[in-house]
């Protein structure tokens, strides 16, 4: 699930990217959730050779986490981006609102 959860965060997130006529570094976001979702492939892949078919057949709870894992991961991709966003400020937005003051 989380690997699931992070390749929509990704594909959405460049989706939105191209579209995009500001820079309101999106490509930022989107190489992120594409970086977690290379890492969440290359556990999924090491974890069906160790586990082989029984990969497949996980319980609803351990489902449940991993949800609640992918999920915790996409918001804080994007409390990152954030981050990035205020300090890089694109647009001086928020230096105008802080020389304002």
């Amino acid at each position: 699930m989380t690997l699931l959860i992070t390749v929509f965060a990704a594909a959405i997130s460049t989706i939105l990217w191209y579209n995009s006529k500001s820079d309101k570094k999106l490509g930022t976001l989107a190489l992120m959730y594409w970086g977690a979702s290379l890492m969440w492939l290359v556990d999924a892949v090491v974890e069906y050779i160790e586990l082989g078919a029984e990969f497949f057949e996980q319980a609803p709870a351990d489902m449940l986490n991993d949800s609640y894992l992918g999920l915790c991961v996409v918001a804080l991709g994007i409390v990152i981006w954030l981050i990035v966003l205020f300090v890089k400020d694109p647009e001086g937005k928020v230096k105008a609102m802080l020389a304002s003051k």
